[in-house]
């Protein structure tokens, strides 16, 4: 779990975020078309619709390990979704594709990581900080997060870092789709800051 007032802000982020992406969802399912087949704009809101749902969860729940793995596998299949978008993209388009991919790793990050980025925390929930048992290991207590953990967050959170900028950078400069790219600024700053407050 976050501690406060972090949760509630970070609810609030990731709530506007999912509603965001589902709504675009929703609305072009009701438009009607000839193609079943997903589009990149959905797997887009899918993406960042389920991450937003995953990490309210995250926030407030502690999450067993089998719903954490489960969790990898889903953002994994994910990222492989998107990996074919790259046939037809060319300049922003490609970058943005970037982003979103960078997004699901880092997720699929922050899941598998989070025993060892929580480390000297007391896993059975008695620590006051971030995400304290999220892996229900029964009052263990990892000793110290390994050097090349700390690296490899670090990483991750410049990583997030750079997609807020883009989508800042895309959100002045395209008259079209702003709202998305609102969304992904509230994602990627989102995300990168729970990576902080995890490893803080």
């Amino acid at each position: 779990m976050i501690a406060a007032p972090w949760n509630i802000l970070l609810t609030f982020v990731f709530v506007m975020t999912a509603v965001i992406c589902f709504s675009g969802l929703i609305g072009r399912s009701r438009k009607g078309r000839t193609n079943s087949a997903l589009t990149d704009s959905d797997l887009i809101d899918i993406t960042h619709g389920v991450m937003s749902v995953a990490m309210i969860v995250m926030t407030w729940w502690t999450v067993w390990d089998a719903v954490t793995w489960a969790q990898v596998a889903i953002f994994a299949i994910l990222v492989l979704a998107l990996v074919p978008s790259f046939r037809g993209a060319r300049g922003a388009q490609a970058v943005d594709l970037v982003g979103h991919i960078v997004l699901d790793v880092a997720m699929i990050w922050m899941l598998a990581a989070m025993p060892l980025l929580m480390a000297g925390m007391d896993m059975s929930g008695d620590a006051g900080g971030a995400h304290a048992g999220h892996h229900g290991g029964g009052g263990l207590m990892i000793e110290t997060t390994p050097a090349w953990a700390d690296i490899a967050n670090a990483g991750f959170i410049a990583l997030c870092a750079a997609a807020t900028v883009w989508w800042i950078w895309r959100l002045i400069r395209s008259p079209h789709h702003r709202i998305h790219s609102v969304c992904h600024v509230a994602m990627a700053a989102g995300m990168g800051w729970m990576l902080v407050l995890m490893n803080g």
